[in-house]
């Protein structure tokens, strides 16, 4: 069992049907499928009715919404449960390959039942991911106009720029200020004491 390849697994993770699901299709359990709503029978959560989020076929467990629990760092974290501790209470039957293996050998008024649900399941599903979507996009209109929002606060800093690169225009211009000065009094220095030589040389004669 435990080295059966995933599409034998998935066969594998079954749970019983609620009553009026028994005596509706006749059957005692189904392979539990994602969308699939499901009562949790035994252990902490026992009780608990959601849908099924995901089926880990690797490690034969099913995670269903509403079963969480809180790890150290406070990180909230799905716990995924057996599929014999599950109980189905509705089938997801938006799957037509699912519908054809429900409807073999039941009466046409079942057969009609079955259809007619899952019109209604597949509406739902549609308008579900409508709403998504239009979550989604209200979203991105949002952070565009935030973004848009956004150049309008940072205008200062242009101006502080040009502060700075006056200020260093200006310090610039007093440095070779004082080059330009200092060169001028290297170049009036010579002349000073070569006219203290010249005295000093009519003196000494």
């Amino acid at each position: 069992m435990h080295t059966a390849p995933l599409h034998r697994r998935r066969k594998m993770i079954a749970s019983h049907l609620a009553e009026d699901l028994i005596l509706k299709y006749r059957r005692r359990s189904l392979p539990v499928v994602k969308g699939d709503t499901v009562k949790v029978m035994r252990g902490e959560f026992r009780g608990h009715t959601g849908k099924v989020r995901e089926v880990d076929t690797k490690r034969w467990r099913v995670e269903v919404e509403g079963v969480i629990i809180t790890k150290v760092d406070g990180k909230k974290v799905p716990r995924p449960v057996h599929a014999s501790n599950l109980l189905i209470t509705k089938l997801n039957l938006t799957d037509p390959w699912r519908r054809r293996k429900l409807e073999e050998g039941l009466p046409e008024e079942v057969k009609k039942e079955i259809e007619k649900e899952a019109e209604e399941q597949v509406r739902a599903m549609e308008e579900e991911m409508a709403a998504a979507e239009e979550e989604a996009r209200k979203a991105e209109e949002e952070a565009e106009e935030e973004m848009e929002e956004a150049p309008s606060e940072p205008e200062e800093v242009p101006e502080e720029v040009e502060e700075i690169s006056e200020e260093t225009t200006e310090t610039a211009e007093e440095k070779e200020k004082e080059e330009v000065a200092e060169v001028e009094e290297e170049k009036e220095m010579p002349e000073e004491t070569e006219q203290e030589t010249e005295k000093r040389k009519e003196e000494g004669d």
